[in-house]
């Protein structure tokens, strides 16, 4: 800058200070203007403890305070914590014949005989303080004989064996947590199939004009031994009920007895039923979220021998109406783990949702489900046992599933089904081969990558005398490839195509061959692959089960991962790659180039090469997410079919294959025809002369 410009910028500074410090408020303008502010201040306060003071009090009226009264004199204490009253801060009971307590408003805290007496400082603190009285008077009228149970200590009574740790609640009187003492979840020592405020079930008993929810009330714990504690209510005049917990040694399984006494004094005789409420939010015990979240939903049998087993849709949000039915069991379920509740008698009926946990919510990353059981059960008030159930809470494991079916002598329980083992067919070879051979083998061999190794071995030793019938029809069709060829050639052309398809097919019978034949043991074999498709991913016994790099078989073993989305593919591809799956797409794409070396390709279609290849491609895509347990099953599998391969071409020489077709061609043939051969004739006869009309209509029209 000049010189010039830096004094017009000096002169102006000084302008601006000048100015202010000329309009600078006097000491006494500056006190006039606090004493402004403070009359204002002092006004607004008047003015709202006047609004205050003529605000509207409400009051406790004398049948109020004597209903208050009545209702604390029948609350009998089981524990000296309580309150007579304990409800939404008010704390209140009785002595010495007076109403006696405090209420607790958050904000403040006003003692009961200022809300009797009306003598709170400010009406509206004395009208919120009146209001929760009243509100808490409501509930315990309500309540009726459970009204004395609304108060208490919340305590945790524990239970434990050498597979199943849970933690039973006072409050509710329900299992609150379980814990899997054998299995870690990706985030926590062990995996928890309840967990505290995830996991709520309750009974709701009513008469003709109550209702009482368990989950309100505040039990008293009766420890009888290490494995069973009975959790009751008092509810007076000799009536209790309750719920015994009894944990099944060396089980996944826990028994629920509904107990009670004198209940008919509460309960009429013609209330034949309790209604129970189930809801959870499920908790996500897999580090691979996709495929756990895909395996959760809510399961359930119908009742009977012949009950099947169903469940709520897995992908998006279900609601099932089942209200006209009988269930045996219902189940929460996710990949690994299930809960399940099963009834002596049954369910009468029951109503399921099922959401899926939206990816803006921020508990996307810990749930996996929303899930609401409304159900059903027979009950009668003049009974001692009037329900019992057993619960499953452990893995989803074929071996400990099956072992539960003799927890109901009458029915088989299916529980089974909660594995998903393909459709039916699938599902057999699985349960009658796969899951034998696998247990067998896990019994003697401590490291599943080896068995699987073996179990894939196997599976290709049995499948053999199918891959050398194919390889020798492969092998055939090679060897008739220029006679084939030399056919294609004297019969060329549209209007010769069936003369030229029968000649072919006469040549496949004098040669013994079938362009069928390398196609069908594939065919046959392909039930087994699917299978396995379906056993690894559900297989509990790979999960935690390290081998090579891959720290568990039964999830993607990432050796890259990466934050970005690839568009379209990252809901199957996922944000990484895995090695095994990628050593599968390698030996995937050199079995099919070894495999169309070893077919004829006179009749490939157009395009059907690059298809082939493209074929391992998409594998790549879809497995790249799987279990690792999986594509390494693939590999090994693939691997032995290119050595079983190398090993055909050894030991079956096309010399060989070509003197067995001359030694077919040589044999006398039958004149019958066969019924294909008979019908191909025939169609080619009605061609003939179908085309020989054409020809003479068109020779007409000439003329």
């Amino acid at each position: 800058m000049d010189k010039n410009t830096i004094t017009g910028l000096l002169l102006m500074m000084a302008v601006i200070f000048g100015f202010t410090w000329l309009n600078a408020p006097s000491e006494a303008e500056l006190a006039e203007q606090k004493r402004i502010q403070d009359s204002i201040a002092n006004a607004e306060l008047n003015a709202a403890a006047q609004v205050n003071q003529n605000a509207a009090v409400d009051k406790l009226t004398p049948g109020e305070l004597a209903q208050l009264k009545d209702v604390l004199s029948k609350s009998v204490a089981t524990d000296s914590s309580k309150a007579g009253i304990d409800n939404g801060g008010v704390k209140l009971s009785l002595t010495a014949g007076e109403v006696t307590g405090t209420i607790d408003l958050g904000d403040t805290k006003v003692d009961f005989a200022e809300v009797k007496n009306d003598s709170t400082k400010n009406a509206a603190v004395h009208n919120r303080a009146v209001a929760a009285v009243k509100n808490a008077l409501e509930v315990y009228t309500k309540n009726g004989s459970f009204a004395a149970c609304l108060s208490g200590t919340d305590k945790v009574v524990k239970l434990k064996n050498d597979s199943l740790a849970i933690e039973i609640s006072t409050k509710g009187g329900t299992i609150t947590r379980a814990s899997l003492l054998a299995y870690k979840a990706y985030n926590a020592p062990n995996v928890e199939v309840f967990t505290p405020g995830d996991n709520e079930y309750s009974f709701v008993l009513s008469n003709n004009t109550q209702r009482f929810d368990t989950r309100n009330f505040y039990f008293t714990p009766n420890q009888i031994n290490d494995s069973t504690v009975l959790m009751q209510l008092d509810l007076g005049n000799g009536s209790k009920w309750g719920l015994k917990y009894t944990l099944v040694p060396g089980s996944y399984m826990v028994r629920m007895e509904m107990v009670q006494e004198g209940m008919n004094n509460i309960i009429p005789l013609n209330i034949n039923s309790v209604d129970l409420n189930w809801h959870q939010k499920m908790s996500r015990h897999e580090e691979g979220k996709m495929f756990e979240e895909r395996n959760s939903a809510i399961y359930y049998k119908y009742y009977g021998e012949d009950g099947d087993v169903e469940y709520t849709k897995e992908n998006g949000d279900d609601e099932q109406d089942k209200s006209k039915d009988r269930l045996k069991w219902i189940s929460t379920k996710n990949q690994f783990f299930s809960a399940v509740l099963i009834a002596d008698s049954c369910f009468s009926g029951a109503k399921f949702v099922s959401k899926e946990v939206g990816k803006d919510s921020p508990d996307y990353q810990e749930y996996l489900k929303d899930m609401t059981i409304s159900t059903v059960v027979p009950y009668a008030s003049d009974k001692a046992n009037p329900a019992s159930f057993y619960m499953y809470l452990g893995p989803n494991r074929y071996p400990t599933l099956s072992d539960y079916d003799k927890y109901s002598p009458n029915e088989d329980l299916q529980l089974t089904r909660l594995i998903p083992l393909g459709w039916k067919l699938f599902r057999w070879i699985n349960t009658g081969i796969v899951i034998p051979v696998f247990t067998w083998l896990g019994k003697v061999i401590n490291s599943y990558g080896i068995i699987i190794l073996l179990l894939t071995i196997i599976i290709k030793l049995i499948l053999s005398p199918l891959t050398i019938k194919s390889y020798m029809s492969q092998a055939k069709m090679r060897v008739l490839a220029p006679e084939i060829a030399a056919i294609n050639e004297k019969y060329p052309g549209d209007e010769n195509a069936l003369k030229r398809q029968q000649k072919t097919m006469e040549l496949y019978s004098m040669a013994g061959a079938s362009p069928f034949g390398g196609c069908l043991p594939m065919m046959l074999q392909m039930p087994i692959l699917i299978a396995m498709f379906t056993f690894f991913p559900s297989c509990i016994e790979l999960r935690g089960q390290s081998f090579l790099w891959a720290a568990d078989l039964s999830a993607p073993d990432k050796i890259v991962e990466w934050s970005a989305q690839i568009p379209f593919i990252s809901s199957y591809f996922g944000n990484h790659i895995s090695l095994f799956c990628m050593l599968m797409t390698v030996t995937n794409i050199g079995y099919t180039y070894l495999s169309m070396q070893s077919q004829s390709q006179q009749n490939a279609m157009p395009g059907m090469k690059w298809m082939m290849y493209l074929m391992p491609l998409m594998f790549l895509v879809f497995f790249n997410n799987y279990a690792s347990g999986l594509s390494y099953y693939y590999f090994i599998s693939l691997l032995i079919t290119i050595a079983q391969t190398y090993a055909c071409r050894l030991f079956v020489s096309e010399e060989k294959v070509r003197a067995k077709i001359a030694e077919n061609k040589a044999k006398p043939r039958s004149k019958k025809k066969s019924g294909f051969m008979a019908r191909l004739e025939e169609a080619q006869r009605q061609q003939q002369q179908a085309l020989k009309e054409q020809q003479k209509r068109n020779g007409k029209r000439r003329n």
